[in-house]
């Protein structure tokens, strides 16, 4: 049934982009007399293929980045707020407070008192002593909103709000997003999310380097979207049959000699109007290509066994008892509340430090880190796939990264300057060249195009080895066909 939303018609304008160009270098261009228009009390998704800029262009409605041309207009006295995607390591020893604080140029006196208001609309439960690195992914997702909360902003930008957040986290954000009277522009993946609350969508086109804006719910704007890519694609395919229709024709009178070859000459110029008549069909639009990941030959029987597991309650380890083993096909689902511990868990697993979980040795493991830290930024995305070789295939290597729609100019480039969206699709091109033993998966579906997910899950689910994951998206749990689950809650 379509969500009913009331969409502010007619308001004025708090936002607004007038013919802006911006670049990341000369070779690479993000917008191109870009023109659109954000009203006040509007909520708006920002779409765009994983690359096309949508982050850059909050870097720029924030003024952390300028444009190159064109102006960026704000609302008079409109205070911007945003929730980024991630917290940076580089601020991981400050304290929550601290945290907060840098939010504003001047110095707070009562936010300890603004703290636990906005803490009460995100149900975070820390100390504002508590160090960011001492907090769990889903509680560092929260932080990230109460922070652009605490700043009572008149425009909120959410850069994937949902990443790291559990069921009761996704719910409680989506209800405060449905009676938020403020402007909103979110990027998500997150389609349900979305659909509760938006009132259309504005989309990153990387062909034209252009906002497209469209009015309606989300599943409404993808499901428009879809049709122009397929009637742009019907429109190629009929040119096509005319063009070679033609070609066969210019070659075949060009033989002929006299009025024959003019007539020839004529129908070539026909050949490049119809050429350059084509509808240029979104890039974004395509999806990763079906993909294996290989299991490690001879793993052997039990290949994980679980004695115990440490989980946190009230802030607290505890270790408690549990039995579990997986063998070849296992898939285990760890579950439970954000603050519980099951990022600590997996990389404790993923390095084997885990003292209540034994995993074989010998057993090629896998990581799929959800922050992408088992990566070095400073590298390039190639020198990265290239550790996991024994033995350099360059052929092979670039093969299975273009699968994954990352091409020489992500290859080359540091991992630091690739998207999250892109940080991801390279972490599964790490794994099909490492050919683990042993999967183990913190959230990655987080960042990853709704369009790719189908094709990891399917994936996931072909893989032959164990696996043990921990995500929050019902559905793609399903598709990948969990045979265990372990609440940590219930320890």
């Amino acid at each position: 049934m379509a969500i009913e939303k009331q969409i502010p018609v007619g308001g004025e304008a708090v936002l607004r982009f007038e013919d802006v160009n911006f670049n990341y270098s000369e070779n690479k261009p993000v917008l191109f007399e870009t023109n659109f228009v954000v009203r006040k009390g509007t909520k708006l998704t920002l779409m765009g293929p994983n690359g096309a800029g949508k982050s850059t262009l909050f870097s720029l409605i924030m003024g952390d980045v300028k444009p190159e041309e064109g102006r960026i207009i704000i609302g008079q006295d409109l205070r911007l707020a945003i929730a980024k995607q991630y917290i940076p390591h580089t601020k991981w020893a400050m304290t929550v407070r601290e945290f907060l604080e840098s939010a504003f140029d001047e110095k707070i006196y009562d936010i300890d008192k603004r703290a636990k208001k906005v803490f009460d609309t995100v149900a975070l439960n820390v100390s504002l002593d508590s160090t960011i690195k001492e907090l769990s992914g889903g509680q560092k997702g929260r932080l990230l909103i109460a922070q652009a909360l605490i700043q009572e902003p008149d425009i909120l930008l959410l850069d994937e709000p949902t990443n790291n957040l559990d069921k009761a986290g996704i719910q409680l954000l989506t209800d405060f997003m449905k009676e938020y009277e403020g402007t909103v522009i979110v990027i998500s993946h997150d389609a349900p999310f979305l659909n509760s609350f938006t009132h259309g969508v504005i989309y990153i086109n990387t062909q034209t380097y252009q906002v497209e804006q469209y009015v309606g719910n989300y599943y409404k704007v993808v499901e428009d979207i879809k049709r122009q890519v397929e009637r742009a694609e019907r429109a190629n395919s009929q040119l096509e049959k005319e063009i070679q229709n033609n070609k066969d024709k210019v070659n075949f009178f060009a033989l002929k000699g006299g009025k024959m070859r003019k007539l020839a000459a004529k129908l070539k110029d026909e050949v490049e109007e119809l050429e350059d008549s084509k509808i240029e069909v979104r890039k974004e639009d395509r999806t990763i290509r079906p993909f294996t990941i290989n299991c490690q030959e001879e793993i052997g029987s039990v290949i994980v066994k679980f004695d115990s597991v440490e989980v946190l309650h009230n802030g607290k380890p505890v270790r408690r008892k549990v039995d579990i083993e997986l063998r070849k096909g296992d898939k285990l689902h760890i579950i439970g509340p954000n603050g519980i511990g099951k990022t600590t868990l997996l990389e404790k697993m993923a390095n084997r430090k885990e003292k209540g979980v034994v995993i074989t040795e010998g057993i090629n493991v896998g990581y799929y880190r959800q922050d992408f830290s088992t990566l070095d930024f400073d590298k390039s995305a190639y020198f990265e796939l290239a550790k996991v070789l024994k033995k350099l295939d360059d052929q092979l290597l670039r093969k299975t990264a273009a699968s994954m729609l990352l091409g020489g100019e992500q290859l080359a480039a540091k991992i630091g300057l690739l998207s999250e969206g892109q940080k991801g699709l390279l972490m599964f091109a790490y794994l099909r060249l490492q050919n683990p033993g042993l999967l183990i998966l913190d959230e990655p579906t987080n960042h990853i195009n709704f369009r790719h997910i189908p094709v990891i899950a399917e994936a996931l689910k072909k893989y032959e080895g164990p696996m043990i994951i921990v995500s929050h998206v019902h559905e793609f749990v399903k598709e990948v066909g969990v045979t265990q689950t372990l609440d940590l809650g219930k320890l």
